[in-house]
């Protein structure tokens, strides 16, 4: 078995066709074939179901790809420890992220990276942690930026900020006359919330159990939930670095939310192993010219906001 061959199966799994994978690989698709059949062979196992269309792989073929990418990571790992600094900071870094923080930090990563580290080419993408931490296990992606904390032995966590989280209250609720809103009263009033898709929370229609910020969202926009309070009423709960992302006109609907005062701690995700500690500095520097000072000094987990 060679790393050669490694590369091939993840290609093979990555396209499902053995004809676009050995395009990709520059080889002819027989020479493909006939590399995969002697890893099979080798390993006395079926690495890809031919029979299905579009080609999959095998149970014992996905765990297989999947050790594959670590395995060539961990080589990637060991050239990298060679490598001048500038060579460091040069080439492909994949950053995955949720999505209540990608409108934040995406257009400014972008702005940053493309100044001052051109030759790293920044991939992001939008996901749910649970899919950021699994990607991270198997090396698919550089690194993670979540709410803490991380919780996962396979994983080291850097929190970068601490921000609170916001009302936004349409003019027609009652709360718009308030000051501040309470977060025992907060759910006494309708409130929008993306869970299970798109819904109106009523008072008294709790979740039957406590859940995180993260949790409390799935994955969804805060534009929409805002835009969805615009229409129709109610309140939604926004992060703080939202509010300035929103309309002018808009900002007169947030209101604080107050006793105690809920937060979260955004922190970068990445494997134990990892090594590009340039890149890491990279992300970092790039983060503290993103978000506002008063954001990112004492950087501690206070309380988080429960349902």
């Amino acid at each position: 078995m060679t790393l050669q061959q490694l590369r091939y199966i993840i290609a093979i799994d990555d396209f499902r066709h053995f004809g676009k994978a050995a395009e990709a690989c520059g080889l002819t698709q027989s020479t493909l074939s006939l590399m995969v059949k002697k890893m099979e062979e080798e390993l006395d196992v079926r690495i890809f179901d031919r029979d299905v269309h579009p080609l999959a792989p095998t149970a014992i073929g996905k765990r297989i790809i999947d050790r594959a990418k670590v395995v060539l990571y961990n080589v990637e790992q060991i050239a990298q420890m060679t490598r001048s600094e500038k060579e460091l900071l040069s080439g492909p870094l994949k950053i995955a992220l949720i999505s209540t923080v990608s409108p934040v930090l995406v257009p400014g990563l972008f702005k940053h990276f493309g100044t001052q580290y051109p030759a790293i080419s920044l991939q992001t993408e939008e996901m749910l942690t649970s899919t950021i931490k699994d990607k991270l296990r198997k090396a698919e992606v550089d690194m993670g930026i979540v709410a803490g904390p991380v919780d996962d032995s396979d994983l080291l966590e850097i929190p970068l900020y601490h921000e609170r989280f916001l009302a936004y209250v349409s003019p027609k609720n009652p709360a718009y006359s308030s000051e501040s809103i309470k977060t025992e009263s907060l759910f006494r009033q309708p409130v929008w919330i993306i869970r299970d898709g798109l819904r109106l929370l009523v008072p008294g229609e709790l979740p039957e159990k406590v859940f995180t910020y993260d949790r409390f969202f799935e994955g969804g926009r805060v534009g929409i939930l805002i835009q969805v309070v615009n229409d129709n009423g109610g309140l939604t709960v926004i992060p703080e670095t939202h509010s300035d992302l929103i309309m002018f006109s808009q900002q007169r609907c947030l209101r604080p939310i107050v006793d105690p005062v809920p937060s979260r701690t955004i922190s970068l995700a990445l494997r134990s192993d990892y090594i590009h500690e340039a890149k890491l500095n990279a992300v970092v520097d790039a983060i503290k010219h993103i978000i506002p000072g008063v954001l990112l000094d004492n950087v501690v987990r206070k309380e988080r906001l429960v349902l």
